[in-house]
């Protein structure tokens, strides 16, 4: 989709189909035509929020759209709205969108806007055969060719940054939709790669199962022992341009391709699900990739850990004791409880490559589920400012984080028996707290924080992502980056 903006009235525009929103008891800023200002006084458009209505005037179709009160506007508002739009506009065949951004509102609306309808527009084809046509001669759009934003003031840069991050969430969707005979550990670290081919300053090392055990990796390498498929570190360096002064910011993704449970099998309802078990990788990668396509000026290490789940005559056993790359062993006691042996190491590797602040991403619990529902992630962390900008960066991108609680008590349940840990303690008290304290002997002092989207990662229920992947931790991250921008871009 080509996206632009424009200082220019909707009218001047080329788009086929011009959005205007109205909030209720306003009437439309700018200038609207006689067809929406009949709608509007007749009720059959309203500022009610998402209540839509169509006109046709000067050879387009305008589409009112329901704002809401003023008051209650937000950018999440915004996203909300322009998925709307962009539903209807696929029903009417639109192929050039043009949205007038609401007046006197915040750059971040007209950014909000983009994203909203890149993140509707989006749709998982890859394995659907192509449509047979109607006998028209002319198939209908499956997506919008063009996005315009009309504004009074200059909104070039927003829109341009939002589109950026819009489809990284979209290319993260993209992996995670795709089935794990397609997306193996090695295809996500050729994704990776080729994708670093593309970027000025980004750099990918993929190494294998040879890699993995030289690295000491006994955690990560004992839950990719149960497969025949390649498991792969990917590593991947970024610095952006003057970026000497910013700390080294550390982002690592579970990417676990397929998580049957290994000999702890999982039930086999919903198991299809479990596709999505490298939605962490899948958000590290992209965001890192918009990080570097933006040029922002920092410095970035990013390690995934790809890997797959499955139970077979080498796979770590239940009551196996592993070690970690810094040493620490660990009684393996539920196979399924595999994450967090891969996100050990891998917390290891990042912190060996530099990085002076962590964050892991990674579908880590079903606890999280049943504490936060899909509404908000986990966040837990054991530095209060880098909590904070996590929370801040969640609430300006709509993708939202609850901070629970890490406390030395919790450190007690994760002793082991017979070994330092214990990756799933018998009392099942606390699941995703208690994830987390095990990941914290991992990552020494340095300040870090842990995000469980194991209820946000896919079928979130947000009307712009709705039904499987969200890309959820794409817009986060890389907010977060830009948060440690010397100017924020």
């Amino acid at each position: 989709m080509q996206v632009s903006a424009t200082t220019e009235a909707p009218g001047a525009t080329d788009a086929d189909t011009v959005a205007i929103g109205s909030f209720e008891d306003e009437e439309p800023a700018g200038e609207v035509p006689a067809a929406v200002s009949e709608l509007l006084a007749t009720g059959e458009a309203s500022g009610a929020f998402k209540a839509l209505a169509l006109a046709h005037a000067d050879g387009k179709r305008w589409l009112s759209v329901g704002l809401g009160a003023r008051g209650d506007f937000t950018a999440e508002s915004a996203r909300v709205a322009a998925s709307v739009a962009r539903g209807r506009a696929r029903e009417l065949s639109t192929r050039a969108l043009c949205w007038q951004a609401p007046a006197d509102t915040a750059p971040e609306v007209a950014g909000a806007l983009v994203e909203g309808t890149i993140l509707a527009d989006y749709s998982f084809e890859r394995y659907k055969s192509a449509p047979s046509g109607d006998g028209s001669g002319e198939e209908k759009p499956k997506h919008l060719q063009r996005l315009i934003i009309s504004a009074p003031q200059e909104r070039a840069a927003i829109v341009a940054y939002s589109a950026i991050v819009a489809e990284a969430a979209n290319a993260a969707r993209e992996l995670q939709n795709r089935p794990a005979n397609d997306l193996t550990p090695s295809a996500l670290a050729q994704h990776a790669t080729a994708l670093a081919g593309q970027l000025q300053g980004l750099t990918v090392e993929v190494e294998g199962r040879d890699g993995i055990r030289a690295r000491k990796m006994g955690a990560f390498s004992a839950v990719a022992q149960g497969s025949d498929q390649e498991p792969a570190l990917i590593t991947l360096r970024y610095d952006g341009p003057a970026a000497d002064s910013a700390p080294v910011l550390g982002f690592v993704g579970k990417a676990v391709t397929f998580d049957s449970g290994g000999i702890s099998l999982k039930p086999g309802a919903k198991m299809a699900e479990m596709k999505f078990d490298m939605s962490g990788g899948a958000a590290v990668i992209e965001a890192i990739g918009a990080i570097a396509r933006l040029r922002l000026p920092v410095r970035l290490r990013g390690v995934v850990g790809a890997t797959e789940n499955l139970p077979s005559g080498h796979s770590v056993k239940p009551g196996d004791i592993v070690t970690a790359a810094n040493g620490k062993t660990i009684e393996v006691n539920n196979t399924d409880a595999e994450g967090r042996l891969v996100l050990a190491d891998c917390l290891c590797h990042v912190a060996g490559e530099g990085a002076e602040r962590i964050v892991d991403v990674a579908t880590l619990t079903g606890a999280v589920i049943v504490a936060l529902g899909s509404t908000y992630a986990g966040l837990l962390s054991n530095d209060d400012e880098l909590a904070e900008r996590i929370s801040t960066a969640g609430a300006r991108t709509g993708e939202l984080v609850w901070r629970l609680p890490l406390h030395r008590e919790y450190d007690e349940l994760v002793k082991g028996t017979y070994a330092d840990l214990d990756n799933a303690p018998e009392a099942r008290k606390a699941g995703t707290i208690v994830g987390a304290a095990f990941l914290s002997n991992f990552v020494g002092e340095l300040p870090w924080a842990h995000l469980d989207i194991a209820g946000s990662a896919w079928d979130l229920g947000r009307p712009y992502v709705g039904k499987g992947a969200s890309g959820f931790g794409v817009r986060l991250l890389v907010e977060l980056a830009r948060s440690y921008c010397p100017q924020p871009a």
